[in-house]
């Protein structure tokens, strides 16, 4: 058969509309109509890191500037007339910031032995400062001052060296930059901040770094329209170099929180008390006063072991990743103190890493048992985490429905242990001597349960 030249026409026609309509368009139907891309799911555990010029003063919180002259708070004016001669900027703070013990390698080991599977970076925080040489960011950047070198490089190269996938946080907005706040003053019918600095910048970020993870922030003065977050998503997901694997959270504008975008974060440390419908994630920071490095931290204020441990199983069984923050020094240490928490997260997941990774939630996600009891699944196999001691030789679940063929162990041993059904649903299991857990947690494999 002859194909006329009309024919072939029509043909590139059909196939060219094919590839349009496959194509996100920059609105909301469009883009959230995106599936998540796996990886995102199957790794549940990943690590914040917020470093900026806020780690020099290190007092209070990463929002300092704000707390000093924004809110005009007075602990903070009190700080600064106590311990900084008259007239000393927030700007000053930059030269201090010298990242002189910043080990890459060894950060990235840190985070490796955590057993996180991936690690976002704040690239610039609400003060502006970027920890790349932003050339939108003349002179308030890593590479002109403080440190004089390109710390997302640097620590993205160590990351996936140990194949973790590397995500970037960006705010959208600046506390004090100019033209932010013409725009502000403008009631944002105006958009030179938007078109000079944060859409550059966030098209630089991903074309030189090429993050797995996009995490917006300081959406909330603002409607969407305002940042072009659609059309930078559409782009994202459309044409950037990482299209296929990048993931976004959901902070792009007024009104987008837990409604638009890749994943939820609802809010800070966001707790739903059911199961959401959605993809979601805890943000969470050791420090429960401060996401940045802070020099009058005290021991209470950071969450122990057990404590972070259990937070992370009630995320997963609720089918939500952890994203658990430290915050280095201006010198760029990690705290002995947060390390040792990092390490001991990994210890535990070296044992019980099964019932987390790659998981989903369960029909029933927790129960009151001998004692209070997260599940989370894997196809037939059902998981039963506990986060206290039931001090007693058997353990009673209630939920599983068992089988013959059903099989009972403790994770981290191998010996199957001895259990029987109960009358109607569930089934009592004899427990061994559980061994010691500094984070007072452990996990029962129920295999071939209903």
């Amino acid at each position: 058969m002859q194909v006329t030249l009309s024919q072939i026409s029509l043909l590139f026609y059909l196939l060219s509309c094919s590839s349009i309509e496959a194509r996100y368009t920059p609105d909301w139907a469009s883009l959230d109509s995106r599936p998540l891309p796996e990886w995102y799911d199957e790794v549940k555990f990943g690590i914040f890191v917020h470093w900026g010029v806020f780690s020099v003063p290190a007092y209070g919180s990463e929002w300092f500037w704000w707390n000093w002259k924004g809110a005009l708070e007075l602990e903070y004016v009190l700080y600064m007339i106590k311990n900084y001669p008259p007239g000393f900027t927030y700007a000053d703070f930059a030269p201090g910031f010298h990242a002189q013990f910043f080990d890459p390698e060894e950060w990235a080991d840190i985070f490796e032995a955590s057993g996180a599977k991936y690690v976002v970076l704040t690239s610039k925080h609400h003060e502006g400062f970027t920890n790349w040489g932003s050339p939108n960011s003349w002179n308030w950047n890593s590479v002109d001052n403080g440190p004089h070198r390109d710390l997302v490089a640097d620590l993205g190269a160590a990351i996936r060296r140990r194949s973790l996938h590397y995500g970037l946080y960006s705010t959208l907005y600046e506390w004090f930059n100019p033209l932010y706040l013409s725009d502000k003053q403008s009631g944002f019918k105006t958009q030179q901040f938007v078109e000079n600095k944060v859409m550059p910048e966030l098209y630089n970020l991903v074309n030189r770094y090429k993050p797995d993870l996009i995490w917006s922030d300081g959406d909330w003065e603002a409607p969407d329209t305002y940042w072009n977050s659609t059309g930078f998503l559409a782009w994202l997901y459309n044409d950037s170099p990482v299209k296929d694997v990048v993931v976004t959270n959901d902070r792009w504008g007024v009104g987008c929180s837990c409604k638009h975008g890749g994943y939820y974060n609802c809010a800070d440390k966001f707790t739903p008390e059911q199961l959401p419908n959605h993809k979601w994630e805890k943000c969470q920071s050791v420090d429960v006063r401060s996401w940045g490095y802070r020099r009058n931290m005290k021991l209470y204020d950071l969450m122990d072991l057990p404590t972070i441990i259990k937070d992370l199983v009630y995320v997963v069984a609720l089918g939500g990743n952890y994203l658990l923050n430290v915050g280095p020094t201006a010198e760029g240490m990690i705290a002995p103190v947060f390390e040792e928490r990092l390490r001991g997260i990994g210890a535990w997941l070296k044992v019980n890493g099964d019932a987390i990774y790659a998981t989903k939630p369960w029909r029933v996600q927790t129960e009151n048992a001998t004692v209070p009891v997260w599940y989370t699944s894997k196809h037939s196999t059902v998981y039963a985490i506990f986060t206290s001691n039931p001090m007693q030789n058997t353990f009673m679940l209630l939920a599983p429905q068992t089988s013959y063929s059903t099989v009972v162990t403790l994770l981290g041993n191998p010996e199957p242990l001895k259990w029987a059904p109960l009358q109607t649903s569930g089934l009592i299991v004899l427990l061994p001597d559980l061994p010691f857990s500094p984070a007072k947690a452990w996990t029962l494999k129920l295999e071939r349960v209903a």
